[in-house]
């Protein structure tokens, strides 16, 4: 009953990956091998390694976190706000960053994290980010030896699924169904890597990513029923 949970308990938040060099020929040859296997069966015989590599961002062993975006509500009464942050720079920063966040704000057994498609991609993608980086991963992170009703995540693209595992919607496709002003009026993910190696423009990046976020929370909301947030109410800090 995702009614009865507390919006100020919800961190909800977004990531930014790009493929770890600007191109394929900068990685080390055993890596290009590895590159080469693991992405085998996506590329079939239509791509090289070296075309395909500009979606190595997707997997945790070939790409790194540029931005980490977070939202979280303060509630006051009446008075509701969405306040709005990033961590980027270099990868360790953000993540180190991020786990402090999560260790001194978002630690207590009330606190959940939300994300679209988070329990596939984001969620899984920091943690082992975080091993690669030699970073002690936090409580809200670590799974191990959790039970399924004791994993502290909410995925509003799971939410949306209501069990219909084969079912797939993009954040895109979410918020024109569910009537919530579109977050992607700039660009979209395919074109991330390009804006961080060719324009080197992380602000635009970071403006997309907290889109993003507010999008997670605006979907929260809708599938409580419960009122949008206007532009008063979000608050960049």
């Amino acid at each position: 009953m995702i009614e009865k949970i507390k919006l100020d308990n919800i961190l909800f938040l977004d990531i930014e990956t790009v493929p770890e060099e600007e191109n394929f020929k900068l990685l080390d040859e055993e890596k290009q091998y590895l590159f080469e296997s693991k992405t085998q069966y996506q590329r079939k015989d239509e791509f090289t390694p070296e075309e395909f590599y500009d979606k190595a961002g997707i997997w945790a062993e070939f790409g790194k976190i540029i931005c980490i975006s977070v939202g979280y509500f303060i509630t006051k009464g009446d008075v509701r706000n969405f306040r709005v942050t990033s961590f980027f720079g270099e990868e360790k920063k953000i993540l180190k960053d991020f786990s402090n966040l999560l260790n001194n704000h978002f630690n207590q057994p009330q606190h959940i994290l939300c994300g679209h498609n988070a329990k596939e991609f984001d969620f899984p993608f920091i943690a082992r980010r975080m091993i690669i980086n030699q970073i002690e991963i936090p409580a809200k992170l670590n799974l191990f030896g959790k039970k399924p009703w004791e994993v502290p995540h909410l995925d509003t693209l799971e939410l949306w699924k209501f069990g219909d595992y084969k079912h797939y919607t993009s954040m895109r496709l979410l918020t024109k169904v569910l009537q919530i002003p579109s977050p992607k009026d700039d660009i979209d993910g395919s074109e991330v890597a390009y804006v961080y190696y060719v324009e080197k423009d992380i602000d635009r990046i970071i403006t997309y990513c907290e889109k993003d976020v507010i999008a997670v929370a605006q979907v929260f909301l809708r599938l409580r029923r419960e009122d949008l947030l206007i532009e008063e109410e979000i608050i960049h800090v």
